[in-house]
């Protein structure tokens, strides 16, 4: 696979990401999206403001970890791996 077809699966999958995320924290113009690609492995890190990383993790970390099961599946449905890192 040619490295422009990767390049528009991990976007697809980080504007996925980038919605659920605005849509979830208070102060949604300070989230910042980076990524890290690896190989097959594409390391997605969040920056936000500390009131709403809270909102990110969830209660018991519910949140976080359902997030990261939706963003998995999104990145195998193109062959792909993800994982997400919140930056503090």
């Amino acid at each position: 696979m040619d490295n422009g077809r990767v390049a528009r699966k991990v976007e697809r999958v980080r504007q996925f990401l980038e919605f659920i995320i605005r849509h979830l924290v208070e102060f949604p113009e300070e989230v910042m999206l980076s990524e890290l690609q690896k190989d097959r492995l594409t390391v997605f890190r969040v920056q936000m403001r500390q009131s709403d990383v809270g909102r990110i993790i969830g209660r018991n970390g519910q949140t976080i970890r359902s997030i990261r099961a939706l963003l998995s599946s999104a990145a195998a449905r193109h062959g792909d791996r993800v994982t997400l890192d919140i930056i503090e």
